[in-house]
């Protein structure tokens, strides 16, 4: 027999757990959840209060660091907005609806899909509404076994991992490109069902091209109420590329000579006016350039005696070659 204390441990914790239940279906308000666990330090922290407006522009400063991402920016200023007002109408006694934050993000290579969905996972911890705020990052190979059974134990396990923040699925629409037979369907399901079975302990992104996401999400009835937010992530322009560059330099202390960020940017739109934009990797290319650039820099200055800082620092147009980079 369990020992008076520990009976009375996994009661307090049980007991926190539907407090908690109650107060993310809706079903009571935050105050009212906050004053049911009140004097007990182990319910108490099973559930944070509210984040503050202050709290919550700070959370959104670090997403505006970000370069370029107009849209997804004021997409998740909307997200964020709605989850702040939801607490304070609960706060209030008013009417609130429960929230379903699972996503799909559209958009090429390199246009800070990961970035973002890390991020979310971040501010959604902070705003109380993930228990851990990680990510868990997957694609086709990480869900689909190779024998009946093999591929829902997989993906179960993959959800298990993402429980408290956040899975995310790059090229989702790969699950369902093998046909009726293929293993990737039961992935789908299993995904479909666990979205269910764990609803609000984790939030489930699916991430691929534009097209092929839409496509995706037609072939199965259940997905699409089950991923009411879509963020579009465009290609970077010109200038966007250019200060992304800067912005990879800098984190590696250097800097890039005037010379070289013209040549940099002359090369950039050479490459993006000769491809549809389809094929082009965006930041993931251009973070390739830099570091190439890098390496050249040290060629250089490999048999130079003296260095000063700024030699050693100063990225120059020599440095920056293109020939093995992939767009």
């Amino acid at each position: 027999m369990l020992p008076v204390e520990t009976k009375r441990n996994n009661t307090r914790t049980s007991s926190a757990n539907s407090v908690v239940d109650q107060y993310r279906q809706g079903q009571i308000a935050l105050s009212e959840a906050l004053q049911m666990m009140s004097g007990n330090s182990q319910m108490a922290e099973t559930v944070r209060p509210g984040v503050s407006k202050e709290r919550l522009h700070s959370i959104l400063g670090e997403l505006d660091e970000l370069v370029g991402l107009h849209q997804v920016k004021s997409i998740v200023r909307e997200i964020f907005a709605y989850l702040y007002m939801q607490q304070r109408r609960q706060q209030l006694h008013l009417k609130s609806e429960p929230v379903v934050l699972h996503m799909v993000f559209k958009g090429n290579p390199g246009t800070g899909k990961t970035t973002v969905a890390r991020l979310l996972a971040k501010m959604f911890h902070e705003c109380g509404m993930l228990e851990k705020g990680h990510l868990v990052e997957v694609e086709r190979a990480d869900l689909v076994g190779e024998y009946i059974g093999h591929t829902a134990q997989k993906t179960r396990e993959m959800v298990k991992k993402a429980l408290g923040g956040v899975l995310f699925i790059d090229e989702a629409y790969s699950l369902a490109r093998g046909g009726e037979k293929d293993f990737g369907r039961e992935a789908i399901d299993c995904l479909v069902k666990s979205m269910e079975d764990y609803r609000d302990q984790f939030i489930a992104i699916i991430a691929g091209y534009e097209q092929e996401m839409e496509w995706f999400l037609s072939t199965n009835p259940g997905l699409p109420s089950r991923f009411p937010i879509h963020l579009t992530f465009p290609n970077y322009d010109i200038r966007s590329l250019v200060e992304i560059a800067r912005r990879n330099a800098a984190g590696r202390q250097y800097t890039i000579s005037a010379e070289a960020e013209l040549k940099l940017r002359r090369h950039l739109e050479s490459v993006v006016q000769g491809r549809s934009g389809r094929n082009f990797s965006n930041a993931r290319f251009v973070r390739n350039l830099v570091e190439r650039a890098i390496r050249q820099h040290a060629v250089r200055l490999f048999d130079v005696v003296e260095i000063n800082r700024e030699a050693a620092m100063t990225l120059q147009p020599q440095d920056f070659r293109w020939e093995g980079i992939a767009t």
